[in-house]
């Protein structure tokens, strides 16, 4: 006799409503609709021509590419430390880093590394949905803070201080600067202070920094000295015992080859290596030799000027927003996602009103109960990534919409 056993427990945590949206983008596009997608977190040009040719010149030479040290190649690892001396004046040793499957593989050791089953570790709400499955997969138990516009939509120590009164001592907190889906960041002064809270609790910091280079201020990354840059505040400029996690996929519009990496402290270096062994053997190692011909100063230039035209299109995306009356519009200061609240109307929540839009209007959004289960059927995530002319006639199409 057969027996029917269901999916684990821990494997039932919700799919991401971008892959579900994007499903229907396509087919509705098979349908020969006429469709914008401004759902996807993915920059608009894919990787740096150095990057490509790289790969090429590997690919025409017959290269082996056989089984890599789970920590990455050394030549990877070594010009990851090199960027952060140029972009943060950081003094990272190789051996501190980690290359990874994507950030995503990142966050599965550092959460596996740094975690137990049962530890309490907190985390804003609006946010990355998979910080949140993840560490519930995991066994965590995740702490949402609330983080609404009030508090510029990141932690403050006083969330922090009211989740241990509510519910006990946290193991760990997640920051993200820039955020998805706000954009917003954590300036040096507000990192201060939650490494200092953090620090006195012996609370494990976990820095997503996979936007730093997206980000719309002043100056240059050879500027150095102040860890407060154009670039991004980096969290071990302040913490030594951080754990960093970043990524190719973002600065360097290299979404599809899968590489990230950590920087680790010291006592979990071993522990993240055996695991990284354990769960993929290696990251692709086609994806890691031709890496690192991102960090070469023509790489650098073409993701600059890349990101000199998402603040055009960040402006196009702000000043459309206003214009279509939504409220509150979070900053945008990194990334390039909009996330702001919607006049509703007829429509019962963000779900209902962006599958509408889509359906009649042709324009893909994500509704913001993907990235807040409590506060965000009001909200929606606009990525401006796609670039001027989709934004443009994107937001022209919204207005109809609202309008009918």
């Amino acid at each position: 006799m057969s027996t029917s056993r269901q999916a684990s427990a821990r494997a039932q945590v919700p799919p991401f409503e971008v892959m579900r949206i994007l499903h229907r983008v396509a087919q509705l596009r098979a349908e020969g609709r006429s469709v914008i997608s401004l759902c996807a977190g993915e920059p608009a040009g894919g990787a740096p021509g150095a990057v490509h040719r790289r790969a090429a010149q590997l690919h025409r030479a017959q290269a082996e590419f056989s089984y890599t040290p789970a920590l990455g190649i050394e030549e990877l690892r070594e010009e990851i430390a090199a960027h952060y001396r140029l972009w943060y004046g950081l003094r990272v040793p190789t051996e501190a880093v980690a290359v990874t499957t994507g950030s995503s593989g990142g966050f599965l050791l550092a959460f596996l590394a740094a975690f137990n089953p049962g530890d309490r570790v907190a985390l804003a709400r609006p946010g990355y949905p998979a910080y949140r499955n993840l560490l519930t997969a995991l066994g965590c138990e995740v702490v949402e803070l609330d983080c609404g516009p009030e508090v510029g939509f990141q932690p403050t120590p006083t969330l922090l201080d009211d989740a241990v009164a509510a519910s006990g001592e946290l193991a760990g907190l997640v920051l993200a600067s820039p955020a998805n889906p706000t954009g917003t960041m954590i300036d040096v002064a507000r990192m201060a202070a939650l490494v200092e809270w953090s620090r006195r609790r012996g609370v494990q910091i976990v820095s997503d920094e996979i936007y730093h280079g997206i980000t719309y201020g002043h100056g240059s990354p050879e500027a150095s000295g102040d860890p407060e840059r154009p670039k991004g505040v980096c969290a071990l400029a302040l913490e030594p015992d951080a754990i960093v996690v970043s990524s190719f996929s973002k600065y360097w519009g290299m979404t599809g080859w899968r590489v990230g990496w950590l920087i680790l402290p010291e006592r979990l270096r071993a522990p993240v290596d055996a695991l990284a062994g354990n769960i993929a053997l290696c990251p692709p190692a086609p994806a890691q030799a031709a890496a690192v011909a991102a960090f070469r100063r023509a790489s650098y230039a073409e993701a600059d000027t890349r990101v000199a035209e998402l603040a055009r299109v960040r402006e196009i995306a702000l000043a459309g927003a206003r214009r279509l009356g939504w409220d509150p519009i979070a900053p945008a200061d990194g990334a390039f996602y909009l996330y702001a609240g919607v006049p509703l109307g007829q429509y019962e929540d963000s779900e209902a009103w962006c599958a509408a839009l889509l359906e009649t209007h042709g324009v893909a959004l994500v509704p913001g109960t993907d990235f807040d289960r409590v506060d965000g059927r009001e909200f929606v995530r606009l990525s401006f990534a796609a670039g001027a002319e989709a934004v443009t006639e994107a937001l022209e199409r919204i207005e109809a919409f609202q309008a009918s």
